[in-house]
């Protein structure tokens, strides 16, 4: 079984940068307070850290 991460949109994307806030909606993080569990690719993880300023991750 694949390792998953528990992603939690924390702070909002309102004045971040557009590629930031692209990069939100390709983990599928719309609203603030929305959970998300993915599967722990170097690409996610690559998304993660693009945006660790905003979000919240549990299973790192």
């Amino acid at each position: 079984m694949a390792d998953k991460v528990k992603v939690t949109l924390a702070r909002s994307p309102i004045g971040s940068r557009k590629d930031q806030r692209q990069t939100l909606l390709g983990l599928g993080l719309k609203r603030r307070g929305r959970t998300v569990e993915l599967v722990k690719t170097p690409a996610v993880m690559g998304m993660i850290r693009k945006v660790s300023h905003l979000v919240q991750v549990d299973g790192e």
